[in-house]
């Protein structure tokens, strides 16, 4: 029988996870008959509470999909900041494999599976989709580039997805100073666009909840 806590929410499992970079932390939240599971990983200077995550793992939950929030290895070690990407990629991989390996916690759930994150986590899920055979990715904040390098533009993981033709969507900060929702809008068909900087204020939650589900519910079961 699956477990709430006192808000009426999936009561959270954590579990560790081995990996070559050191143990990665998981937040779990399996519901009954969950829907599909979606995976998300936290961006490269702080950890997950910032609002579009919260949101966005509030909302699937709510929804019905079993959701998997991965603390890197870094984070979970103290570090004040992420590694270099390769190493995220290494870690983040045989995490997602093995929550959904016989045993794993989230090991027989069916529907699709969707990959995301925010900011940096987004970069992570872009990069790894394909690998691990995801069924869509979920943007929160995607680095289009770095402040006042619009010349470096990182469109190029956008198209590591849509070359695979997986439905991604991103939900984006009108005034994001790493890549506007126009911007970001000249590489992905489906941008939601928010009020809001790179860190998206409180206010805006409810519209990245909102954007969350529209595009979770299209996906096909």
């Amino acid at each position: 029988m699956t477990s709430h806590d006192a808000h009426g929410r999936t009561a959270e499992h954590v579990v560790e996870i081995p990996t070559d970079a050191g143990p990665a932390r998981v937040h779990v939240r399996r519901p009954r008959g969950a829907r599909g599971t979606v995976a998300l990983g936290h961006g490269a200077g702080s950890g997950f509470g910032s609002v579009d995550l919260v949101a966005a793992m509030t909302a699937l939950d709510a929804a019905g999909w079993a959701t998997a929030l991965v603390e890197q290895p870094w984070l979970v070690a103290g570090h004040r900041m992420a590694g270099r990407p390769p190493t995220l990629d290494a870690a983040w991989v045989p995490v997602v494999q093995a929550l959904r390996l016989q045993g794993g916690a989230l090991a027989g759930v069916t529907g699709p599976l969707v990959l995301g994150g925010r900011s940096a986590g987004a970069r992570v899920a872009c990069r790894t989709a394909t690998e691990l055979r995801a069924d869509a990715v979920l943007c929160l904040s995607f680095p289009l580039h770095l402040p006042g390098q619009r010349d470096k533009l990182r469109s190029h993981e956008l198209a590591l997805v849509t070359d695979a033709g997986l439905p991604i969507a991103a939900v984006q900060g009108l005034n994001d100073t790493f890549g506007t929702a126009g911007e970001v809008s000249a590489y992905l068909d489906r941008v939601y666009p928010v009020p809001g900087t790179h860190s998206i204020p409180r206010g805006s939650g409810p519209l990245v909840a909102a954007a969350v589900l529209d595009f979770t519910s299209a996906l096909r079961e």
